[in-house]
């Protein structure tokens, strides 16, 4: 299927679609079908190669776009800056191979180098007298060195600003280095287990990431937009970062009887298997992604024959059968516009394993099947990896139709040249076939499969190839079990076949009901192309941010259940038995789980594709022991346990920068996101069983409201979500937070007919909103906090978080409103004008802190950060205050700058500087750009009605079983155009 003919499957006008970067001139006359694309004879619009390493979570090292570990230093023939890369041909560009190297010794020595840095930088800190969290923050966000040809960071190396008077309050920063280092060094050279957040290894940046490919909580594998298979995640939480060069797919051409085109379909040029032709040209493909599907589109040079590779995932909204498997089809659509027929063969090799040092443990083996249904027959090779801790098996397969045959190469060995597989595909165009399981690999040794699938075109015809990646590994490390997927294909180990089947069986009924969701928004001319690729390719970190979907047995007692409290109480076991167990990281860096004031941003992605596992979540971050009190559940809904050492539901709290029992946010945030669920849902089980959960944590946030006027304080320390933040007293953000929290407790207490707590939050809110407008509102914005110090007035562009989830459930209005309009919409033109179109000239989005003068608030790391997902969140906030042109201003400046300045393509960070400075990879919030599109519904009433009225409450209505209900979000962006007002 070549470009018009992606149009036509897509269903859309080409007119519709942004060319995302420059149209290739190898490639005239034909308009980009998707919102994220790149000519694979380009790169991804990077600022430049070379790996680059990020900062701590609140406060570690950054580091510019571009830098190297080891070295700065131009590759051969290359100019730096974004507009140079985006022109360069990419048989000259991002060769990893010929990136700087360092000597071995120093290599080695690199992390302990790199914390020596930390430790003497904290030193002279404390030497120097800064003893607030800005003195660690500014040492520790250092560049290491300016690359050639972009202008130096905002904060340089020794430039140790003095934090702000008070700022230093209960905030030991400057002993934090040797905190770590001691902490780092126990658990990673003792404990011999890997740190949830390593300032010493930091991940590199690499430009190459396209589609992951497989279902949630299965484990992914990320195939980049040049075909490589770089990015392996089959145990969750653990990420192997390389390309393995033998996985690839090579096309055969034959003619009458002779095979006349045979090509391996990669630009790389490798050292291993040299009997294979490599380095196709770029100039003649391009690639193009729409979450969670993508395309490449190769034209065969001299050969007039055009193949179309679709690669489809089952990531499908409301559907937790389906969407957990680890599969992935790739369906190739081979055009001949020849006047002849010509015989087309496409093998498929994979190496056994992730290409990590597992691969030569030995014992690895091989073997051919088949499995036959209907007229139909499914064959491959299952590649068994058999390591003692989680093996698993990959299944390599194709679709055996009339016109089609299937042929294998049980094992053959990627690390040699490759020449008996080149010759066996080029002799006939199919492989040999051989029949029983290879031996098992030696120590040392690696092995490698292979299947193709042939077919003839008929002259100015097409046909079409199907074939299939499984990968079964269906227990996770760290408990017994299962993967979500065991529930309909078993635990044994054997699904790797059935798998295959499976996807081979069922993908064009996936890619019907992807159509029907996405058809609706791809199809609205008024959206912006943009918004589209961001909405849809953003969802990536549902399957690849280390996700873990776990299945219940049926026959589980609730003392059986690991986790605090969970045998407290009954009524979490059918949540948890018909829909799992769901846990997702905070970023691929930042190994925490479910880290639940991160979650409140990414949330909205849950609860309006997947409202089961929110529910299931919160079901879980709700329970804690009855005998410890639930008002430490503070204590609780911070970061649970990174899954590489611990099962999350087990361990909790790993977090040990602040004691998260004493931030402000998370009681709050828990609260908000109960009745967004339920306003969203109509679960009315749900509800009941989390009211007293609410009523509890509500309870133990007014110890924070220190002086009774209906409003917390902050206690002088960063203790929210800014953890590197000092806020003090009354709070913009938190103050917020708090008073849209009570404004909810009234509403359920309503609905559930509880009228002592109705009169008793009414009251509270009453007092909270006279003291909120009172101590923060300064005639056009909310001040930061009330403390009077010299960046209190800071303005700070998630001031509305609690307005932005008042008006996703219909609690803006009238009566119910909070915040007076006028001064929600004021200070929402101020962030705007200040924090948007005043940093970077508007185009970068909105920066978090700025002081009235218009100059970036710099008394922290994140004051002068942008974060995404709070921009989409403030994006959406706007959006639902009529401001839509100026919210989709504002979210365009982070997509544009991570997905095609920073070509940061599928590894969206969690904040970036106007210089090219960015910090964790991976993160969760973005998928906060879902709360844009539910208010979007909002604004042409697609978005669901307010619940029942108190005069039905839920305790007296009709009974519901849970799950029932799927809620009018359940068809959010799949019946029907979702149209944006004319203002936008």
């Amino acid at each position: 299927m070549a470009r018009s003919a992606i149009r036509e499957h897509l269903g859309r006008g080409s007119h519709q679609w942004l060319s995302w970067h420059r149209s290739p001139t190898a490639l005239p006359g034909y308009p980009l079908p998707a919102p994220f694309w790149c000519c694979l004879c380009r790169g991804v619009c990077g600022a430049g190669p070379g790996a680059a390493v990020p900062a701590g979570r609140g406060g570690g090292r950054r580091q510019r776009v571009g830098e190297s570990d080891h070295a700065l230093q131009q590759l051969p023939g290359q100019e730096h800056g974004p507009a140079a890369q985006l022109g360069h041909h990419l048989d000259h560009g991002w060769d990893r191979s010929r990136l700087p190297s360092s000597p071995d010794l120093l290599e080695s020595l690199s992390p302990l180098l790199s914390l020596l840095g930390v430790v003497l930088r904290g030193c002279v800190a404390v030497l120097s007298g800064c003893t607030g969290p800005g003195a660690f923050s500014s040492a520790a966000s250092t560049s290491v060195g300016a690359q050639p040809g972009h202008p130096g960071p905002d904060l340089q190396q020794g430039d140790l600003r003095r934090a702000p008077p008070g700022s230093a309050v209960h905030h030991p920063s400057s002993w934090f280095p040797c905190r770590y280092f001691r902490w780092w060094y126990k658990k990673t050279c003792i404990e011999k287990k890997s740190a949830f957040i390593d300032l010493m290894c930091a991940v590199p940046l690499q430009q190459i990431y396209g589609c992951p490919l497989g279902g949630i909580g299965g484990g992914t594998i990320t195939r980049g937009w040049r075909g490589e298979f770089c990015r392996w995640q089959l145990n969750p939480g653990k990420y192997h970062y390389g390309t393995v060069i033998a996985d690839q797919f090579t096309v055969c051409l034959r003619r009458k009887g002779q095979t006349v085109y045979q090509q391996v379909l990669s630009v790389e040029k490798p050292s291993t298997l040299q009997g294979w032709n490599w380095g196709y040209c770029g100039h003649y493909a391009f690639y193009h992604a729409l979450y969670p599907r993508a395309w490449t589109v190769y034209e065969l040079p001299g050969q007039n024959v055009v193949l179309t590779c679709r690669q489809v995932s089952p990531v499908i909204p409301h559907d937790y059968k389906d969407s957990s498997l680890p599969v992935a089809v790739f369906i190739w659509e081979v055009e001949n516009g020849n006047e002849e027929p010509v015989e087309v063969s496409i093998m498929f090799s994979m190496q056994n394993g992730m290409g990590a040092k597992e691969d030569k443990s030995g014992g690895h083996w091989n073997e051919p099947f088949a499995l036959q249904e209907g007229g139909e027959r499914v064959a491959g090779v299952l590649l068994h990896h058999c390591t003692p801790t989680n093996p698993f098996t990959l299944a390599v397969a194709a679709r055996e139709k009339a016109g089609t045959v299937v042929t294998h190469l049980t094992a053959f060995d990627p690390a040699g040249s490759g020449r008996d597989v080149w010759q066996d595909l080029l002799q006939d165009g199919k492989l040999e076939s051989p029949t029983g399981r290879s031996r098992a690999t030696a120590k040392g040794e690696v092995t490698a499969a292979a299947v193709c699938a042939t077919c003839t075109v008929p002259a100015r015809g097409h046909q079409t190839l199907e074939l299939a990646l499984a990968w079964d590994m269906p227990r996770v490390h760290f408990g017994a079990l299962g993967r979500r997927y065991t529930r309909f294909f078993g635990s044994d180990g054997d699904a790797a076949p059935a798998l295959s089947r499976y996807a081979l069986a069922h993908y064009e009924e996936w890619e019907r009901k992807i159509d029907a969701w996405q058809k609706p928004v791809l199809e609205n001319s008024q959206l912006p192309s943009w918004y589209k690729s961001a909405l849809f390719n953003e969802l990536y970190f549902m399957t690849d941010g280390g996700t873990v979907w776990l299945e219940l047995p049926h026959d589980c007692l609730p003392q059986e259940l690991q986790g605090p409290g969970v045998a407290s109480l009954s009524h979490l076991l059918p949540v948890l038995r018909e829909y799992g167990r769901f846990a997702y990281l905070e970023g691929q860096e930042y190994r925490m789980y479910n880290t639940y004031d991160v979650h409140f941003y990414a949330s909205f992605a849950l609860v309006m594709l997947w409202p089961k596992l929110q529910i299931s979540l919160q079901y879980d971050i709700g329970e804690s022991p009855r005998s410890r009190r639930r008002q430490l559940l503070a204590a609780l809904l911070h970061p649970l346990r990174p899954c590489a050492d611990d099962e999350p539901w087990q361990h909790v709290n790993a977090y040990l920068m602040h004691d998260t029992a004493n931030w402000k946010d998370l009681n709050l945030k828990f609260v908000l996101q109960v009745y967004r669920d339920y306003y969203l849902t109509h679960d009315a089980p749900y509800l009941r069983d989390m009211w007293p959960v609410c009523q509890a944590v509500m309870e133990s946030e007014l110890r924070f409201d220190t002086d009774n006027d209906g409003l917390i304080e902050n206690g002088g320390f960063a203790d929210q979500t800014y953890d590197a933040w000092v806020v003090n007293g009354a709070s913009a953000y938190c103050g917020g937070l708090w008073l849209a929290a009570v404004r909810m407790m009234c509403k359920m207490a309503e609905v559930l007919g509880d009228e002592e707590t109705q009169q008793k939050y009414s009251g509270i809110l009453q007092k909270g909103k006279e003291a909120f407008e009172r101590m923060l509102w300064n005639g056009k914005y909310y001040n930061y906090d009330s403390s009077g110090s010299d960046t209190s007035s800071s303005i700070m562009s998630d001031q509305c978080a609690g307005q932005w989830f008042l008006g996703a459930c219909g609690l803006d209005q009238g009566e119910l409103e909070v915040f007076p309009k006028s001064h929600v919409i004021s200070a929402l033109q101020t962030i705007f004008e200040k924090n948007v179109m005043g940093f970077a000239g508007g185009t970068m989005g909105a920066v978090n802190g700025m002081r009235p003068d218009g100059v970036p608030d710099t008394s922290s790391v994140q004051s002068s950060e942008v974060w995404i997902g709070v921009v989409y969140a403030l994006a959406a906030t706007m959006i639902q205050e009529g401001m839509v042109q100026e919210g989709f201003h504002t979210a365009e400046g982070c997509y544009r700058t991570v997905w095609e300045q920073l070509g940061m393509a599928f590894q969206t960070p969690e904040a970036y500087c106007e210089k090219k400075v960015y910090r964790s990879l991976a993160y969760m919030r973005p998928l906060s750009i879902w709360s844009m599109q539910l208010a979007l519904e909002s604004r042409v009433g697609r978005a669901p009605c307010a619940p029942p009225p108190s005069s039905s409450p839920v305790p007296g209505g009709t009974k519901q079983s849970i799950g029932d209900s799927p809620g009018p979000v359940a068809s959010a962006g799949r019946q029907g155009p979702c149209p944006v007002p004319p203002s936008l």
